[in-house]
């Protein structure tokens, strides 16, 4: 299967030739550093969501689950269309900043656009307000692949496409079976089990739901 955006292709890559070193630089760093840091996102939404109700850490926990089987499914498609790399494909391209992928690391999706597309997607869903920043960082991501030469446009809009529906399709189902099973190991005599869980909200003390009843 072929798409017709070599013209694009070319005039991005073009473009980033003709960027500072320093930008060409910062693009080589993040367009890899960014899993990185969505994978530092989950964590902290993980930790903060230990003292959540069962079902916000159960979202948490489900994140980047969700965002895994968002990669495996890019990963099959990629077996199936088997569409070469537009570092190698594409005739009077510049150079691609970063090494191109071997013959057989297929271009179509874009995994990096995926997981991208799919960790914004799920923190999101953990924690509404988080999206001014995810959204940009996947956005950035995205365009990175392409920016170094190693995606076509329509690899990472596809990617993104795809990592979000799997990804918010993933949590969805999987929230309700989570979330009993959160109820079931903060319940857990297990220290361990407990402190992955964390102790869920923190309960209103007898003596402050007292005082403010004789207040009324």
């Amino acid at each position: 299967m072929t798409f017709e955006d070599d013209e694009l292709y070319r005039d991005i890559t073009g473009f980033a030739h003709d960027t500072p070193t320093w930008v060409q630089h910062t693009a080589e760093v993040w367009t890899e550093a960014g899993i990185l840091l969505f994978g530092a996102l989950f964590v902290v939404a993980w930790w903060r969501s230990r003292r959540g109700s069962h079902r916000a850490f159960a979202i948490a926990a489900l994140a980047p689950v969700a965002t895994g089987v968002a990669y495996v499914c890019s990963e099959l498609l990629k077996s199936g269309f088997t569409q070469e790399r537009p570092c190698r494909a594409v005739a009077g391209a510049v150079p691609s900043l970063v090494e191109c992928p071997p013959t057989g690391d297929w271009s179509f999706p874009s995994n990096h656009a995926t997981i991208a597309g799919a960790s914004a997607v799920t923190l999101a869903l953990v924690r509404r307000a988080v999206v001014w920043l995810t959204a940009p960082l996947a956005l950035l991501m995205a365009l990175s692949r392409v920016f170094v030469g190693v995606h076509y446009p329509h690899d990472v809009a596809a990617g993104l496409l795809l990592g979000a529906l799997v990804a918010a399709v993933a949590v969805r189902l999987g929230t309700r079976p989570v979330t009993r099973l959160t109820e079931a190991m903060r319940a857990s005599s297990a220290p361990a089990v407990r402190w992955l869980t964390g102790p869920g909200p923190a309960a209103v003390p007898a003596t402050a739901y007292v005082t403010s009843h004789r207040r009324r």
